[in-house]
């Protein structure tokens, strides 16, 4: 089922205690008890973060995504951790809603919740022209306001060839810097992007496993 837009953590809506609908309407943030941090996890922000997974458990492998029948029909299919929540997003064309359903060259898809499993995040998926994967990623990098350390590697997701970035966004209300991360792949339909935020880096830095499993699961249809 469809659900309108819900942009993570926009520092206005944060501050009320809810994040915005497509609709205009707010929804509270549920009550969230988080699960255990990776240990070996630094916990300052802006700190240079540690390779994908290295420091935390695998997660725990849930549902499929982007395959026929699933919450999302998506250009790639994954796995996703267990209790994570997808939902596809309603009219994502819909020029009403650009500035929240597009990103440089990218419009979003898909969101995965993490409340279900106890975090405050999303894994989004985004999708853009055909072209090479990388450069539809340094557009979607280029288009969020307040990045700086970004980082690029060549890298792989599941069987295919994947460019990843790390980076971090300075959000000027809450004067909090945070760590983000995201890759793209090339598919006969266009770019798509996996893009992990999180409340904080903290938040981020515990949702990695969930990334990784969906990095190494990746693959086309």
């Amino acid at each position: 089922m469809k659900h309108p837009i819900r942009i993570m953590v926009p520092a206005a809506a944060l501050l009320v205690g809810g994040v915005l609908t497509g609709c205009g309407e707010v929804e509270p943030l549920p009550e969230v008890t988080p699960h255990a941090r990776p240990s070996g996890a630094p916990e300052a922000a802006g700190t240079e973060a540690a390779a994908p997974g290295a420091e935390a458990a695998p997660a725990a492998a849930g549902a499929a995504l982007g395959g026929p029948g699933t919450a999302c029909r998506l250009p790639v299919s994954f796995t996703l951790a267990k209790e994570w929540k997808p939902v596809a997003i309603e009219d994502p064309e819909n020029p009403e809603f650009a500035v929240l359903t597009r990103q440089g060259p990218a419009t979003v898809r898909c969101e995965v919740d993490a409340k279900p499993a106890g975090h405050v995040g999303y894994l989004r998926v985004w999708t853009a022209g055909k072209g090479p994967a990388r450069a539809a990623l340094e557009g979607f990098v280029k288009a969020e306001k307040g990045t700086s350390a970004v980082s690029y590697r060549e890298t792989k997701a599941g069987a295919l060839p994947a460019t990843e970035v790390t980076y971090t966004v300075h959000n000027e209300v809450m004067d909090e810097t945070k760590e983000e991360r995201a890759l793209a792949v090339a598919t006969p339909e266009g770019a798509v992007i996996l893009h992990l935020g999180g409340l904080d880096t903290e938040e981020h830095r515990a949702m990695l496993p969930a990334y990784e499993l969906a990095r190494t699961t990746l693959k086309l249809g």
